[in-house]
């Protein structure tokens, strides 16, 4: 596992309940701010529950992708009142 993938999963771990982040929030606070498509394919990846990657969304306000389906990280979303 890459530094900038380790980075990323600390980042999100951050991320509190009912909040979320974007793809590019995460890539800038990362300190490579063009690399919001790496965070994305790094959060496909993920299947540790204690990494909340649901909790990232597009910018455009559009939820984004989720490994486990896109119903299952809205439904998460709305149960946190994140969305």
């Amino acid at each position: 596992m890459t530094s900038f993938c380790i980075c990323v999963y600390e980042i999100v771990k951050t991320i509190p309940k009912g909040q979320t982040l974007t793809y590019k929030e995460v890539a800038q606070k990362a300190g490579r701010p063009k690399a919001y498509r790496a965070v994305g394919n790094i959060l496909n990846k993920n299947f540790d529950p204690k990494i909340p990657c649901h909790r990232v969304v597009r910018s455009d306000g559009k939820t984004g992708g989720y490994n486990r389906g896109t119903e299952k990280k809205k439904e998460l979303l709305h149960k946190e009142q994140a969305i």
